[in-house]
């Protein structure tokens, strides 16, 4: 991954200390977006395991969220949703809660919400990450609040493309997003783990199964980025009465498209209900 100029004097902190906010912690350090000591986190006080990779990165762990957002610039709340009103109340009356950057990584939070009890002066965004960031390869997009800045736009594009892609969307398109990349890495584990189950029932065995089929969802991807339609590459590997072609007649005799695509449009309805649930 190419390294990306440093930002000067960037000190990024995470209220909330899990996976995600590792990945994304180590994901800024290898892009030379920030220094291990410029970051800090907060973590629980019964998760010991994540103080303890984070000092790892040789970044600084707490047990509280005051001193994170006094030590930082920007703030990365990555708490589970159910959690980040309580969190943000908790320091809602920091003076160094003002004139900060919050970014937002939990789902289905609203930038209304996470700015109403925030300081009035506070930048927010709100960004979609997905779990492929664990391994540099996530897909993310963002919103800004009301008080965001282009700067700040430019700076949270900049920082979830060293987990992957970033994508600026209008925060209505959240739910779909959520849906689509956010729960998509579910569907595609399920094709990968139903590929490598057909190849089992025709005599491979499990893990070479496992192997080709991961494999082949990887290149197949890289091949999408390049730019070509998903159609054309499908037609390019469908021969004449082929086996390709045999395979592909089975999946749209059984609805596999439309199944598909009833997933994502399931996920978004669901989304929509948590959505409530979670900004009432």
């Amino acid at each position: 991954m190419l390294k990306l100029p440093l930002i000067e004097a960037m000190k990024i902190g995470f209220i909330g200390g899990g996976r995600l906010a590792f990945a994304l912690a180590n994901g800024f350090i290898s892009a030379g977006l920030a220094k291990p000591d410029e970051i800090t986190a907060s973590c629980h006080p019964s998760d010991v395991a994540s103080a303890k990779a984070f000092q790892g990165l040789g970044a600084t762990a707490l047990f509280e969220n005051i001193s994170v957002v006094e030590r930082s610039e920007v703030v990365i709340v990555s708490v589970k949703p159910d959690v980040v009103v309580p969190a943000l109340k908790e320091i809602k009356n920091l003076p160094s809660a003002k004139n900060k950057l919050f970014i937002s990584v939990a789902m289905g939070i609203t930038i209304a919400t996470v700015e109403s009890n925030l300081p009035s002066e506070a930048r927010v965004i709100r960004v979609m990450p997905n779990t492929p960031a664990l391994v540099k390869e996530g897909a993310a997009a963002f919103s800004r609040g009301t008080k965001a800045t282009a700067e700040d736009a430019q700076l949270t594009s900049q920082l979830f493309k060293a987990v992957g892609t970033c994508d600026e969307v209008p925060e209505y398109q959240m739910d779909a997003i959520t849906a689509l990349s956010g729960s998509g890495p579910a569907y595609v584990y399920m094709l990968i783990e139903s590929l490598a189950d057909g190849g089992v029932r025709c005599g491979l065995p499990r893990d070479l199964a496992l192997r080709l089929a991961a494999q082949t969802t990887l290149g197949s991807a890289a091949m999408v980025k390049t730019g070509d339609h998903p159609a054309m590459l499908k037609d390019n590997v469908t021969s004449p009465a082929g086996s390709t072609a045999e395979g592909t007649y089975h999946l749209e005799k059984n609805g596999f498209r439309s199944a598909i695509i009833g997933a994502v449009s399931a996920a978004v309805d669901r989304c929509k209900i948590v959505k409530k649930q979670l900004n009432d």
